[in-house]
């Protein structure tokens, strides 16, 4: 490891690092690039593209300007005084999505509609190599979820910070979607995402589950965790294995080791004595997570003179009834994997209740005695618990409403349009 620790004009101490600690080499020519130069800070940014897509150069800077500055901020400091983006031609565009260490490949298209933000987010994706191969230096071939999927955790926060936390990907007025659905959906819509863990070398995936596995599934366990633990604890999280481990080849089990003393330090034993519980079921499980309510129930318990009063107060809101109810709110877990849950629990007052669920039984009962009925039930109201296969079933309601249903159909009709007419282009 060839780098210093030196102290910058404050006195904080900083790491200084030398080309010499660059693990890879790559070099591309073509006589039709047009170049374009930008800083950030003390980086210098350089882009080669094809002279038909100088409507994307600005796209292409911001997006590593944003990840300079994302990565720096709750990560670590990159460590070189430069970074050259490719975006290959058409001709080339097999090279495009790749990455090497200070060097990386992009894709785009001339007229690229600015809604689309598919270029940005592989500028992203392909930078944040420079951390987790260029900087960790993680072995992507023995683990590749500790280089692919701890990248694509990372690209997912960045592109819906900067570009929408539900726009991140398609950006609409009648249709948006985030970054980090799309890699969830590629989670939870594989027929295979119980076919491996993320134990295999990069060689041994069966079925094809290589890009599923160590993309999407590692991407969408650690937000699962972040949604558990806190981003402050996973922001530290990382910061400490950047510290303890740039340029020294952790492996998957130093991560875990940072992530099990940081999150003790930081929450106590609030989630357990460690966070192997975590791991075992998720990343090197093939278990899933899914958790439903099943029902819910409102028992009015009537007065004697209730019968009196039936005929006088027939018109009398339900909400404001004299009656007095057992109410139930009745949860299950259909999945495998046990993670910790909130409950938000809604009452035809209007009130509403946050309960908290260890997940670790099948069954889980809320009841309740009132003068207000309960009205609708959510598990995971704040959708942190990225893995749970099937939100649908997340919550249940007295009141169907079918608006959202036909809005939903709407947008599933609009978008078929809007992919047709893209794929013609």
């Amino acid at each position: 490891m060839l780098m210093k620790e030196t102290k910058d004009g404050s006195g904080n101490k900083t790491l200084e690092y030398r080309a010499e600690d660059i693990v890879d080499f790559a070099w591309t020519a073509w006589p039709g690039y047009s170049v374009f130069t930008d800083m950030w800070k003390n980086v210098k940014i350089t882009l080669l593209l094809p002279g038909d897509r100088k409507d994307q150069v600005d796209r292409q800077l911001q997006a590593v300007k944003n990840a300079l500055e994302y990565f720096s901020a709750n990560v670590g400091p990159y460590p070189w005084p430069y970074v050259n983006v490719v975006d290959p031609p058409a001709q080339g565009s097999g090279a495009g999505g790749m990455e090497y260490t200070t060097m990386f490949t992009s894709e785009s298209a001339a007229g690229m509609p600015s809604f689309v933000h598919l270029p940005e987010m592989v500028t992203i994706h392909e930078f944040g190599h420079a951390y987790f191969m260029g900087i960790l230096e993680s072995n992507e071939f023995e683990e590749p979820w500790l280089d692919e999927g701890v990248n694509t955790y990372w690209e997912n926060r960045i592109v819906d910070h900067y570009y929408g936390s539900s726009s991140g990907m398609l950006d609409l007025p009648w249709l948006k979607v985030s970054d980090s659905e799309v890699t969830r959906l590629n989670y939870v819509r594989s027929g295979s995402r119980q076919a491996s863990t993320n134990k295999p070398y990069s060689w041994q995936f069966p079925h094809g589950t290589y890009d599923m596995m160590s993309y999407s599934k590692a991407g969408v366990v650690l937000r699962t965790l972040m949604g558990i633990i806190g981003e402050e604890t996973m922001n530290e999280i990382f910061r400490e294995y950047y510290r303890r481990w740039a340029f020294k080849h952790p492996s998957g089990q130093d991560l875990i080791d940072v992530a099990n003393e940081v999150n003790t330090k930081m929450n106590g034993d609030k989630f357990g004595p460690d966070l192997n519980w975590f791991f075992s079921q998720t990343l090197f499980g093939t278990g899933i997570c899914d958790y439903r309510v099943s029902a819910l129930i409102n028992n009015p318990i009537r007065s004697s003179s209730d019968s009196l009063k039936q005929n006088v107060k027939k018109h009398k809101p339900s909400y404001l009834s004299d009656s007095t109810y057992n109410s139930k709110a009745e949860l299950e877990r259909i999945g495998d994997v046990m993670l910790p849950v909130e409950v938000l629990v809604h009452f035809s007052d209007g009130h509403e209740v946050k309960e908290k669920w260890n997940g670790q039984s099948r069954t889980k009962d809320f009841s309740y005695t009132g003068k207000f009925k309960l009205e609708w039930a959510k598990i995971d109201p704040d959708y942190r618990i990225a893995m749970d296969v099937n939100y649908i079933n997340n919550s249940k309601t007295i009141k169907p409403d079918r608006v959202p249903e036909r809005r939903m159909t709407d947008k599933f009709i609009s978008f078929l349009q809007f992919f047709m007419n893209f794929i013609s282009l």
